[in-house]
């Protein structure tokens, strides 16, 4: 591994060791020239390949016939920001730096900078970073309407890092109230980049997309239904360690009670409800629009059902409002019954009640008749009595 140029007699070892440490001396006749050769080796945990969350681990080893007492050490990521370590363990051959969680934005090239005042040195060593995750949160929101269409994606970064390692992958649905987990669909990711999936899920509706990114995971729902609600988590798995993503589906619906259009002096309640836990900031809003102060009325926090009572047709809508920010909303718009039909509802009630009267009125003077027929025939009844016991009727001159 070494060779000496003949030229300048320069003495060139190539693929160095920590056994290549020491002293080299070089004579020239009666001189002699001594020089010291320091080795440093740097190696990171894991060959450099991490998962979010993961806490890389940094040796750097010293090798020379004279150890180094004022060697100190500087990190520096892949923004040039110098990296405090959380925990080291010095020696004069021996440096161990524990660095902090990775996150999926330290991927790059990172700078180990070793400084001696005396012997003096300056090295930089420079070593690769790379943390697969994904671009998402670890855990986000999304908000649906029942029967709207909604797409649930999940952005890679091992395109971004240049990762040219294989991984897997799966995406899991957790329905809202349920303890049971559902595996929608499986993936893999070769160490060129390939991505292949494969459909778990039989009894749920949903579509995998066939135009995005390589880098992206991705399904639609093309008709949401109520109990589509719940966590959708993506997980990533690379040589038995773990990273995952989720995002909370939260549906909402309305309905009415009684359905149909809206008579008048007639009343209908219109419910809003949505599928799970809201956060603390967020509340629900019904309002009718175009109305007036007295239209609106507001949930508390955190109620998922909220229920008004309404007496005037027309547009009302309901509001998801988080942070004083509307994240959905939903129209129903409740009709009014057609002015002939309101006149025909009250020529029949007015009918109606005239009817009722007459047959109230008809009832009475039936009772009366018969009352009276009842009484003639007691009677006639008493009289053939009397007659049956010879009992006679003297009538005075």
């Amino acid at each position: 591994r070494s060779e000496v140029k003949s030229t300048n007699k320069q003495l060139m070892v190539q693929k160095l060791e920590l056994s290549d440490a020491g002293i080299y001396t070089c004579k020239y006749g009666s001189h002699e020239v001594r020089t010291t050769l320091h080795v440093f080796k740097l190696t990171i945990s894991l060959d450099g390949h991490f998962l979010k969350n993961e806490v890389p681990e940094l040796t750097l080893m010293h090798s020379s016939s004279d150890p180094l007492s004022n060697l100190s050490v500087t990190l520096f990521n892949s923004n040039n920001n110098i990296v405090r370590p959380e925990t080291e363990n010095k020696s004069p051959q021996k440096y161990i730096l524990n660095l902090k969680k990775l996150e999926p934005t330290d991927s790059g090239t990172w700078v180990c900078h070793i400084h001696s005042d005396s012997p003096v040195i300056s090295k930089n060593i420079s070593f690769a970073v790379k943390v697969l995750g994904f671009q998402n949160p670890d855990s986000e929101r999304k908000y649906a309407t029942v029967d709207s269409t909604v797409i649930l994606s999940w952005h890679l970064n091992f395109q971004k890092i240049k990762w040219n390692k294989g991984f897997t992958g799966q995406l899991n649905w957790k329905q809202q109230g349920s303890a049971n987990t559902h595996e929608l669909l499986d993936f893999n990711v070769t160490a060129q980049g390939e991505q292949h999936k494969t459909k778990k899920s039989s009894h749920f509706l949903f579509v995998i997309p066939e135009t995005k990114p390589e880098s992206t995971i991705e399904v639609k729902l093309p008709n949401v239904h109520f109990n589509h609600s719940g966590q959708y988590q993506c997980q990533l798995a690379y040589k038995g360690r773990y990273t995952q993503s989720k995002i909370e589906l939260v549906v909402m619906k309305v309905s009415a009670n009684p359905v149909g259009p809206l008579s008048r002096g007639a009343k209908t309640t219109l419910t809003c409800q949505v599928s799970g836990p809201l956060p603390t900031n967020a509340h629900l809003r019904w309002e009718r629009v175009n109305g007036t102060q007295m239209d609106t009325k507001n949930s508390k926090q955190q109620e998922v059902e909220l229920k008004v009572n309404i007496s005037a047709a027309g547009l009302w809508s309901c509001h998801l409002i988080e942070d004083n920010v509307r994240k959905i909303s939903v129209h129903y718009h409740v009709e009014e019954v057609p002015a002939w039909i309101n006149y025909v509802i009250t020529g029949a009630s007015v009918g109606g009640s005239v009817l009722v009267f007459a047959l109230v009125c008809l009832c009475i003077i039936s009772g009366i008749s018969w009352q009276r027929r009842r009484l003639r025939a007691k009677r006639m009844e008493r009289a053939r009595q009397l007659l049956l016991e010879n009992k006679t009727c003297q009538c005075q001159q």
